[in-house]
């Protein structure tokens, strides 16, 4: 039940953010989470500073076995999801529109994406290397497909990312998580949060990231 009851808030949130977000090309995005004020001592006179949720640390394995930690990522923006090989839903969906990203950023050196398996003991890192290079993705340089712990992966997906990710095996395939995909600044921060099921929504991505990344970006017609 209380698992149930989280779900449905977590759904709601992120309905929300998918919701909030305008289709303008011109507005700037939004940093997304909980914050608080922090009082500091500067020079001897009391200020404030605003503290912004972001992602905690982590330490990972991508399909070509190497460790892929927050030093990984810092100074770049990237997309972050949760899937799992053997998903017979939404995850064929969202790799195809994922793939749009990759081909749209993928020598741009200040982005990454960042897949995390939610069913490591099956998606080993061998696997995720055929998986990745099936989708015809030859090494890790811009998108890791992610394994490790898998309450350290369902862990982060919830409170970090604020995304669904667990085990439930009254779903298909065993594992319940959402089909968000979440953008992340080069500050850990989240920028954004948007459908990967959706070529709509996907679209959006595609043109809302350069907003981060500062500079301009030829997109493609893909």
């Amino acid at each position: 039940m209380l698992r149930s009851l989280y779900f449905c808030l977590l759904v709601l949130s992120v309905s929300t953010l998918y919701s909030c977000r305008s289709n303008s090309s011109n507005d700037a995005l939004p940093i997304l989470g909980n914050r608080h004020v922090e009082e500091k001592i500067v020079d001897g006179k009391p200020t404030t500073d605003t503290v912004y949720h972001s992602i905690a640390d982590f330490s990972f394995t991508n399909q070509d076995g190497k460790k892929v930690t927050n030093a990984d990522v810092k100074g770049k923006v990237y997309v972050a999801d949760f899937f799992f090989t053997s998903c017979p839903t939404i995850c064929p969906i969202m790799k195809k529109q994922m793939l749009r990203v990759f081909e749209a950023y993928k020598d741009d050196p200040d982005f990454m994406i960042m897949s995390h398996t939610i069913d490591p003991e099956y998606d080993t890192q061998a696997l995720l290397k055929d998986y990745s290079l099936r989708l015809g993705i030859e090494d890790a340089s811009t998108w890791n497909f992610l394994t490790g712990e898998q309450e350290r992966i369902f862990e982060i997906g919830q409170t970090s990312y604020l995304t669904t990710a667990m085990d439930d095996k009254n779903e298909p395939g065993g594992f319940l998580h959402s089909g968000a995909f979440v953008l992340i600044d080069q500050e850990g921060r989240i920028r954004g949060v948007y459908d990967g099921t959706k070529e709509t929504q996907v679209n959006l991505l595609i043109k809302d990231i350069p907003k981060l990344l500062g500079k301009n970006h030829e997109i493609s017609n893909r």
